[in-house]
Parts: structure tokens; sequence; C-alpha cells
């Protein structure tokens, strides 16, 4: 009984990382879409603009447009 919990576990880990590896693979560039960290005030309490697009926490994120 212990034995197949544990390949049942160690088989659904697998294909939850397959998954996710497939999804990186059928992403452009590999790249997630999402919005700047800058954007989350429990991760940016400085205000500091995004160190990727520049935009500040108040303004929209730039993604792909500012970077060139």
């Amino acid at each position: 009984m212990d034995l197949k919990l544990i390949l049942l576990s160690i088989g659904l880990l697998g294909l939850a990382f397959a998954g996710i590896a497939i999804k990186i693979l059928a992403k452009k560039d590999g790249q997630f879409a999402g919005t700047c960290a800058s954007n989350n005030p429990m991760l940016n309490k400085d205000g500091e603009p995004c160190s990727i697009c520049g935009a500040r926490p108040q303004d929209k994120c730039r993604g792909d447009d500012a970077i060139a």
C-alpha cells in the first residue's frame, strides 16, 4: 500500500513538472505573461520603478514595448 502511494505521488509530481515544462516551451521565448512586480505593494515597499521596463508603481507595466 505504501509503495503504491509513493509511486503515485512521484508520478503526479512528474506529470506536474512535465506540464510546466511544456507550457514554458510553448510560450514565445519561454516567458510568461504578467505585470511588473513594482505594481505589488508587498514586493515594492519603497516605491521604486520596475527594473525591466521602468514603470512606476502607479503606472501600467510597459512590458515588451520598453525592452528593445
